[in-house]
């Protein structure tokens, strides 16, 4: 009997941090490439009817009034600052995906997944996925001023 109440009081236990965990997804995330390890801008990820967003609020290296002139369709021309690069997120079990992000460097649109992974609150992952099934994985960094 005692084995049955420790294990439910661990299972409440172990279901309360699900919340919070996904909670800290949202926030300003300083995001690094890649490919040359400089830090690039600002997002601020928020949610709008249950999905994620992602919007650029700070440029790092480029000038605040630069436009994305590789861009395609509505974004072409447009000012860096302001952008939303993050479109649609959805929860699914403890990351966020099935939405689309925006790569202003190259012009291009991939199929985007984020999460936290385990003892790394302040860390953020996002993997952009080409249709091809190839993906790039990039550590973003909570900001915390």
């Amino acid at each position: 009997m005692n084995n049955v109440i420790i294990a439910f009081v661990i299972l409440l236990f172990s279901m309360s941090w699900l919340p919070v965990r996904a909670q800290t997804m949202t926030g300003t995330w300083r995001t690094v490439d890649d490919r040359d390890k400089q830090s690039k801008s600002y997002v601020r990820i928020y949610e709008e009817t249950g999905l994620l967003f992602g919007k650029i609020t700070k440029l790092l290296k480029d000038k605040p009034d630069a436009i994305c002139e590789v861009c395609k369709g509505p974004r072409k021309n447009q000012a860096l600052l302001g952008m939303v690069v993050i479109e649609g997120l959805r929860k699914i079990r403890d990351q966020y995906g099935d939405g689309r992000i925006y790569d202003p460097v190259t012009g291009n649109d991939y199929k985007c997944t984020i999460w936290i992974e385990a003892g790394k609150p302040d860390e953020l992952k996002v993997r952009g996925t080409h249709w091809s099934g190839i993906y790039r994985t990039q550590t973003w960094y909570k900001v915390t001023d």
